[in-house]
């Protein structure tokens, strides 16, 4: 039997868990993300969702965030700005490159809220169904046939 690897799709989406876990239990996928920087897609509640990605060095000047019909594009770029004192870096081991991650977000998915704490940038997203797209309960009426009418003559 094939395996396929769902770890691209799993990573760049938000709200198809769902989906995702019955695929894995499926095919006994685990995902691995391998991208800059590097995130956590969490859930937070039944249709809550929080998103952290590690951006140590950039301030909020430096992130953008886009929201736009089912994509979520957050995009950093340090200023080049030069430095007053000049120093030597011997050893640069935190990557202040420019990034942009790019989430597909199922339908109904919206972006609540953004905030930089500790180098890590959290957004939070909510799952809003519609009223009209929600299950609702049918009631049942009581068994036995309708009455027919007859037609009345004009």
């Amino acid at each position: 039997m094939r395996q396929y690897d769902l770890s691209p799709l799993y990573r760049s989406t938000i709200g198809f868990d769902r989906l995702f876990s019955l695929l894995d239990q499926a095919g006994g996928q685990e995902a691995a993300a391998t991208a800059y920087p590097p995130y956590n897609i969490e859930r937070t509640g039944e249709n809550a969702y929080r998103l952290t990605l590690a951006v140590a060095g950039f301030g909020e000047s430096d992130l953008s965030i886009e929201s736009r019909e089912n994509a979520l594009t957050i995009k950093g770029a340090k200023d080049n700005r030069p430095q007053a004192e000049a120093t030597e870096v011997l050893y640069q081991g935190i990557a202040a490159r420019a990034f942009e991650r790019r989430f597909q977000l199922a339908d109904h998915v919206l972006v609540t809220g953004a905030r930089l704490e500790n180098g890590l940038l959290h957004v939070d997203l909510v799952r809003e169904i519609p009223e009209a797209q929600r299950p609702r309960q049918i009631p049942i009426g009581a068994a036995g046939p309708r009455p027919v009418e007859a037609p009345k003559a004009a």
